[in-house]
């Protein structure tokens, strides 16, 4: 196992990095719109699939 040496590193951001509660975008999409459409995405293979197949 490792031994403790002593020596401590910094951390990687130093508290740098500012992650805002609201952002501002022109596409707003909540998580139910995203699974809808990655539902119908799956559902057009799918047809795809039998028409096509």
């Amino acid at each position: 196992m490792a031994q403790n040496q002593g020596i401590s590193l910094p951390s990687g951001f130093g508290g740098l990095v500012n992650y805002k509660e609201e952002y501002a975008s022109k596409f707003m999409l909540k998580p139910i719109h995203v699974v809808a459409f990655i539902i119908l995405i799956i559902g057009f293979r799918i047809g795809l699939g039998f028409f096509l197949g």
